[in-house]
């Protein structure tokens, strides 16, 4: 079932299961929803209580993993326009001719199509193959330094994810958003470092936090500019 509380001027909705368990529990999920476990007895008004006191919390939590989702604005894919890559802006070009290819030159980003509506199409498989090609010489030297803690990701992946960045599945398989090939090279290393802490430590946890700024001490910036920039 689902509910709601007031804390403050937020509305805080939350699904609750009820199940034979001892404890009350409160888990936010990368979708930022809130998920509450309780013991079959507990009374709603119990509930409540306890996400009023870990409201803070909660909202912490969702603000953290709000930084993971993607918010690029839809592209018309004309000339002028302005495309990201790798943190810098770039003007489109869009000639039509019957060799197709994208290229970089100077300001610009210049698309050879066959038709105009091609455009997006090969635009698009450009990012994909240098996504591939960048993410994976930028992870090489993150995990040998991850290899003193005896972890190493199983694969990096990419695939598309409408909410978040990049995950790491239990098997230790860690899951990269291609979008990240517009930001910053930081950007992108900040969001495999949160992964490859993820081998280690689960949850976001204080002990996972510790360790996250261990490994890049300014990771705040570069979350805040991971918003921003793709905004």
């Amino acid at each position: 079932m689902t509910a709601a509380i007031q804390f403050g001027s937020r509305t805080i909705d939350f699904r609750l299961e009820y199940s034979d368990r001892k404890s009350l529990g409160i888990t936010v999920t990368p979708e930022m929803e809130v998920l509450v476990k309780a013991p079959t007895d507990t009374s709603m008004e119990k509930v409540k209580e306890k996400i009023r006191k870990k409201a803070p919390w909660i909202i912490k939590q969702q603000s953290f993993f709000l930084s993971f989702q993607p918010k690029t604005p839809q592209r018309k894919y004309i000339n002028g326009e302005t495309h990201l890559y790798l943190g810098r802006q770039y003007r489109l070009q869009i000639q039509i001719g019957k060799d197709e290819s994208v290229k970089l030159i100077g300001k610009f980003i210049e698309v050879i199509a066959s038709d105009k509506s091609r455009a997006k199409y090969l635009l698009n498989d450009w990012y994909l193959q240098h996504a591939r090609t960048k993410f994976h010489a930028i992870a090489a030297p993150l995990i040998d330094k991850f290899k003193k803690h005896k972890v190493e990701p199983s694969s990096i992946v990419l695939r598309d994810m409408p909410t978040r960045w990049g995950s790491c599945t239990p098997k230790g398989k860690i899951i990269l958003n291609p979008e990240l090939i517009k930001a910053p090279k930081a950007c992108i290393e900040y969001v495999i470092i949160h992964e490859l802490c993820h081998l280690i430590h689960h949850d976001h946890t204080q002990k996972f936090l510790d360790l996250q700024t261990k490994e890049m001490k300014d990771w705040e910036k570069w979350k805040m500019k991971l918003e921003k920039l793709l905004a």
